[in-house]
C-alpha cells in the first residue's frame, strides 16, 4: 500500500489531534498503573500486555499525527478495545494467575481509564469507518 493510498484526505486535524491525545492518555495511564515505564506487572504476561498497549498507543498517535489516519483508526480503535476487555476480564472471572482486581468495578485509576478509553473507542471506530468508505468511493 502506497503512502498515498493510507491517506485520508478530508479527516480533520481536530478528530486527528483529539485521537493521539486520547491513545497518549490511556499509555500514561497505564504506565501509572504500573508503577512506572521500566516496571513489569505480575504475572510477566499482563506486564508485557501494558508494554505492548503503551507502544500500541504511542505508534497510533503518530500515525494519525502524520496522516496515517485508517491505519491510525484502525490501531487506536484496538488499543482502546483491548484494555476495555482486560478490565472486565480482570474483575469479573479474573485472568490466569492473576485475582488481585477481582470484584474492584469503582477502582479510580481503572474509571478514569475507562472513560478515556470509551472516549477513544466511540471517536475511533465511527472515524475509521468513514475511512474505509472514502477508500471505495
Amino acid at each position: 500500500m502506497s503512502h498515498h493510498t493510507a491517506t485520508v484526505p478530508g479527516a480533520t486535524w481536530v478528530a486527528r489531534w483529539a485521537g493521539a491525545l486520547l491513545c497518549v492518555a490511556v499509555a500514561a495511564i497505564h504506565v501509572v498503573d504500573q508503577g512506572g515505564i521500566t516496571t513489569t506487572r505480575d504475572p510477566h504476561y499482563i506486564g508485557i500486555a501494558y508494554h505492548v498497549l503503551e507502544i500500541a498507543a504511542l505508534v497510533a498517535a503518530v500515525l494519525l499525527l502524520i496522516g496515517l489516519v485508517r491505519l491510525g483508526w484502525l490501531l487506536a480503535a484496538a488499543v482502546a478495545v483491548g484494555p476495555l476487555l482486560g478490565y472486565i476480564l480482570s474483575r469479573g472471572p479474573g485472568l490466569p494467575h492473576y485475582s488481585d482486581d477481582v470484584g474492584n468495578w469503582t477502582e479510580p485509576l481503572g474509571l478514569v481509564s475507562l472513560a478515556v478509553e470509551g472516549g477513544l473507542l466511540l471517536l475511533s471506530v465511527p472515524l475509521f469507518v468513514r475511512s474505509l468508505r472514502r477508500r471505495t468511493h
